[in-house]
């Protein structure tokens, strides 16, 4: 099976990957001051390949840290570390019950659009304190789907504010917006999941999905990578949340999913 990470994916054709590892950290050294890259690790966040895009920093494949997040001081310095557990970061979304609305800028596809649909739906059926609303095409949403041109990577998101909101955009890639529904409606599902605190669940282990690559990075302080109580201490392999994914995965919330969704929200 090939592994397609959800950041940092590079593609000759629609299935075939090939390894770009080299350009990548040309690009990091020229571009990226070592100031920033202290900045990035300090925030529990892996140095490996770090992209600098219009946001701010891609970081671990299809995580966004902006400027401002890069010089904010987390809430709580606790961190639990294990094997392959479900996390989510120091900031949550507050306020709840709360309504959050999921809009879209751009020529998005039928599918695309369906693929929203169905990672709302899969988030209502849970009967949580966030509930997700289909928005405008035109932006304006809490969250708002960006379609992009671009082959480095699928999708990429970051995580809530410490005020307490959700991250406000997800980009996705044009290339992929007519890929199965369940590949398009997980890709969805796993950035909005970000964009509300959670981080990969095989964080700790990446080659789990991937196939390749280690600990994604993580510190006592930083953003955070905060055991879900209740979600197992051994892999899982049908999460929603893990970091890659084939052309073919479809990954409708497992029960330890459902149960890390209930715990927070």
């Amino acid at each position: 099976m090939r592994h397609m990470k959800i950041l940092a994916f590079f593609a000759v054709a629609m299935f075939t990957i090939t390894s770009c590892k080299k350009d990548v950290k040309q690009t990091v050294k020229e571009e990226i001051s070592q100031e920033t890259i202290t900045m990035i690790s300090k925030l529990g966040f892996s140095t490996n390949n770090v992209q600098k895009i219009d946001e701010g920093y891609l970081v671990e494949g299809d995580i966004i840290l902006t400027d401002a997040s890069l010089n904010e001081t987390p809430a709580s310095p606790k961190l639990r570390i294990a094997e392959v557990e479900q996390y989510n970061t120091f900031n949550l979304v507050t306020g709840t019950p709360r309504t959050i609305t999921i809009s879209t800028t751009g020529n998005i596809s039928t599918r695309l659009s369906d693929g929203i649909n169905t990672a709302i739906a899969r988030y209502n059926a849970e009967n949580l304190g966030l509930t997700f609303l289909r928005g405008g095409s035109n932006g304006g949403g809490t969250i708002n789907v960006k379609l992009i041109n671009t082959g480095q990577y699928i999708a990429s998101s970051g995580f809530p504010s410490s005020g307490g909101n959700p991250y406000p955009t997800v980009n996705y890639s044009r290339l992929y917006q007519n890929y199965s529904l369940g590949f398009v409606a997980t890709v969805i599902a796993h950035e909005v999941g970000h964009c509300i605190g959670f981080r990969h669940t095989d964080y700790m282990n990446r080659s789990f999905s991937c196939g390749t690559g280690g600990n994604e990075g993580q510190e006592t302080t930083g953003v955070g990578a905060i055991h879900i109580p209740g979600t197992p201490t051994g892999p899982d392999a049908g999460s929603w949340m893990l970091a890659c994914l084939s052309s073919s995965t479809d990954r409708p919330f497992n029960s330890n999913d459902k149960v890390a969704l209930a715990y927070l929200y």
